[in-house]
């Protein structure tokens, strides 16, 4: 297949989404099945945040060191973590091997890395596991489909994109070495484009869950083409969208002894059209997902504002995106794979585990 120009619009036709066909997986360049959440430890009310993600890629057609090196048609790759008020765990894999049974059965169903699960176990119940968490969630609403249909235009491409904002959650969470009971509320998003990174994804993103039933998904899109959205799904089920919302940081920074990327972490969330002004704040600061030259911030945030006049407050979930193109890290890694070995590199700059590496090998050499 004939790689496009990065300076090509990646853009496709619309097909409207049909459920529960478009929860599994499509034959797109790159997809991903998100999942956070905000729960709390039943016995002592300790809150808890985490976030599972899965992903899909063709290598041969994404921009991304080391992972388009893999001579497999689809890769799957994922990253999750778990936190409090004081502690952060992360964890990446660059490789993930998937169950040969995953996306053919009638419900969405996705085994990964031998204990991680991704399924739905009835219309409306998602189950969800890796090293951190084991959660059955039960989604109270209807999807909310991004941009009206579920189909969004940035500017220099288009992507597929519907969210589950409300799910009622229970289950266990492994915080310091011991698994806890946990409930709360959680999100899901599901995404897929046929467009590689480029040098327009950067973004600042918000899924919020107000106490008072109402949800939102808005965020800013764009290095210099920027595109912003905003989606409302209130306690009654009732929709609106709209793109006029003013994303505005505010002056608390985050500055990453790693990667030396600058993150603001306060936000004012304001959309006049929808009577609508938010304040965001994070739970926890030193947030950074860390996955070669895409290193992100991701975690809890804390909401209060007013919506039409009537004070709101709630909890939700940030991801902060800076420009991918980091050429110092570029050439870090590209230096790395030069000295040593390519599995011992993925190795070294990824922390996989040795029998990892040796189930990569098996796959790679089918």
């Amino acid at each position: 297949m004939q790689q496009k120009n990065p300076k090509d619009n990646y853009k496709e036709k619309f097909y409207p989404l049909n459920f529960p066909r478009d929860e599994q997986k499509h034959d797109h360049i790159v997809e991903w099945w998100y999942f956070n959440g905000n729960l709390r430890i039943i016995d002592t009310e300790k809150e808890i945040s985490f976030m599972d993600c899965l992903f899909a890629v063709k290598p041969e057609m994404i921009d991304i060191p080391i992972i388009d090196k893999f001579p497999i048609k689809t890769l799957f790759f994922s990253h999750y973590l778990i936190s409090d008020k004081k502690n952060f765990k992360q964890k990446t894999n660059p490789l993930c091997l998937v169950d040969k049974n995953s996306f053919s059965k009638p419900r969405l169903w996705i085994n990964y890395d031998n204990s991680c699960l991704i399924e739905k176990r009835s219309d409306n119940v998602y189950h969800i596991v890796n090293d951190y968490i084991d959660l059955e969630m039960v989604s109270k609403k209807k999807p909310l489909l991004v941009d009206h249909d579920g189909f969004i235009d940035l500017k220099t491409k288009t992507s597929y994109y519907y969210s589950l904002p409300r799910l009622e959650t229970k289950g266990i969470v492994k915080i310091n070495k011991k698994w806890e009971q946990v409930e709360g509320l959680s999100w899901m998003d599901h995404q897929w484009a046929q467009t590689p990174l480029t040098e327009e994804d950067q973004w600042t993103w918000f899924s919020i869950q107000l106490d008072n039933g109402t949800d939102i998904l808005c965020f800013e899109y764009g290095n210099k083409q920027r595109t912003c959205n905003l989606n409302i799904i209130d306690n009654n089920q009732k929709i609106y969208h709209s793109e006029s919302v003013i994303i505005t940081p505010k002056k608390k920074k985050y500055i990453s002894k790693i990667t030396k990327n600058a993150y603001d972490l306060e936000y004012h969330i304001d959309s006049p059209e929808l009577g609508l002004s938010l304040q965001t704040s994070p739970i926890k600061k030193d947030q950074e997902m860390i996955f070669g030259s895409i290193n992100y911030w991701e975690g809890g945030i804390n909401i209060k504002g007013n919506i039409k006049g009537t004070e709101v407050k709630g909890k939700g979930f940030m991801e902060l995106l800076p420009n991918t193109k980091n050429k110092k890290i570029l050439k870090a890694i590209s230096q790395e794979l030069k000295k040593n070995s390519f599995l011992k590199s993925i190795k070294e700059l990824t922390k996989l585990s040795t029998k990892s590496i040796y189930f990569i090998g098996e796959k790679i050499n089918d």
